[in-house]
């Protein structure tokens, strides 16, 4: 019919019994015509099947109704857009158009490249229009655009899906929303097994660990079969029908648990403020890393890690009231780094684990230990100068063995004075006048 995407269907009670043909569910999940999969016989009733379509709009070579490469239909044709014709404005009209959630990526080529010619039209929505052609815009003549420039588009889901009832957010009754009513969804065509994993996934819950049957008589949105077992969108295997059950689809995801919390704090009075802000622990000091986790199951057991630039180190201590408080006496270098809790519990037969926000912390010296290294810097620095200074002064005045050779060769002046005085007086070699020798010897 060439309507662009089934936004949504519904089965809508008429006002009485009419003749109709039967069209086998399963058979349209592929690209069979309609016809190839109706029923021969014919049947009376008063339901009748609606369908919404986008119309003008459709995202295609996706995994979903909500993701691929845009196209918009002009003149009953389909175009491709050109990534500078289309912005953000016009990406979250086109997601509300299709009945999807905001726009979580818009990039060129994002789902293969268009080599056809292309419509060209610059868009420019405000964010509000109902439908993309409803935007502003100038048209411009046919061009093609560079490889990789058609848009692509992908839209977040719906938050028409979640699990109530259980323990969390990722176990429950299965509930779907339609035209703003939560109802419990189920199927009656074949049994629910693992392959309903597409229900995690789509509420990032990791993966589906179990499923069973709840027995409770209350309306209910029916899901046909095949669907549910592939990636596309529950949304899309809905049949919308006022319809009363007795069993409904309990779901149990791999992340049922709460994410544990983490704190420190320092057992030093005085700075453990500010260092709960600065996330840093002085040198030497006491402190103490907590997890915690809501109560949601009895038990379990938090294992902390340590993750150093050099190693790792994990820590174990069971909960006590959903806590465990991990004591360190004396901080030092080794305990800087990231810090972890994880929590693990084993319930429902199966293992569960649980990992909270990374906490950094620094480890940085005490105001004493800083004073005490700046006065040995400064004792270093004043010793080498000192040292250098004598040095220079030393290198002013005679070395030691200097003096010792000038004394030496002074006292050898004299002596060599003393001897040419001597041999100028000839045989007077002491220097006495005769006279003075007489009275010291008889000749003279």
């Amino acid at each position: 019919m060439n309507c662009g995407s089934a936004v949504s269907t519904r089965k809508k009670m008429g006002d009485s019994h009419r003749i109709m043909w039967q069209v086998g569910t399963g058979c349209l999940q592929s690209e069979s015509a309609v016809r190839e999969c109706v029923f021969t016989q014919f049947t009376s009733s008063t339901y009748n099947l609606e369908i919404v379509c986008s119309d003008s709009v459709r995202l295609v070579n996706g995994t979903s109704l909500c993701s691929g490469r845009l196209q918009v239909k002009s003149n009953q044709s389909w175009s491709s857009v050109c990534e500078g014709d289309f912005d953000q404005l016009d990406a979250e009209v086109v997601c509300r158009e299709l009945g999807c959630g905001t726009p979580s990526i818009l990039r060129g080529g994002l789902y293969g490249e268009e080599q056809a010619p292309l419509w060209r039209r610059e868009f420019q929505c405000k964010g509000n229009e109902s439908a993309l052609l409803d935007c502003g815009g100038s048209d411009s003549a046919p061009d093609t655009c560079s490889p990789g420039e058609a848009v692509g588009l992908t839209c977040s889901e719906r938050d028409n899906m979640r699990l109530s009832g259980g323990t969390s957010r990722c176990d429950g009754t299965l509930e779907m929303k339609v035209h703003e009513e939560w109802r419990p969804v189920v199927n009656y065509e074949i049994e629910w097994d693992q392959k309903v994993a597409a229900v995690c996934r789509q509420l990032d819950c990791g993966s589906a660990i179990s499923t069973k049957t709840r027995y409770t008589r209350k309306p209910v949105w029916l899901l046909r079969q095949p669907c549910g077992q592939s990636d596309s969108l529950l949304r899309e295997c809905l049949l919308h029908q006022d319809f009363v059950s007795s069993a409904t689809l309990v779901v149990m995801c791999s992340d049922i648990l709460a994410q544990p919390n983490i704190s420190f704090s320092v057992s030093n009075d005085g700075d453990s403020e500010a260092q709960q802000r600065e996330l840093q622990v002085l040198m030497g000091s006491s402190f103490t890393i907590s997890c915690s986790i809501l109560p949601q199951y009895p038990g379990g057991s938090f294992q902390l890690s340590l993750t150093t630039s050099a190693m790792s180190h994990n820590y174990t201590l069971a909960a006590v009231n959903h806590s465990a408080h991990f004591l360190f006496s004396a901080a030092d270098q080794t305990h800087q780094g990231v810090y972890r809790c994880v929590y693990h519990v084993y319930v429902f037969s199966y293992n569960f684990s649980s990992e909270s926000q990374p906490l950094h912390l620094t480890v940085s010296a005490s105001l004493t230990d800083l004073i005490i290294r700046v006065f040995l810097v400064m004792l270093v620095v004043l010793s080498g100068a000192l040292f250098f200074y004598y040095k220079t002064i030393r290198g002013k005045n005679p070395k030691q063995e200097d003096i010792f050779e000038l004394g030496y060769l002074h006292g050898a002046e004299e002596r060599l004075v003393e001897k040419t005085r001597r041999t100028e007086l000839g045989t007077n070699p002491d220097g006495l006048t005769c006279s003075q020798r007489k009275v010291e010897s008889e000749h003279c």
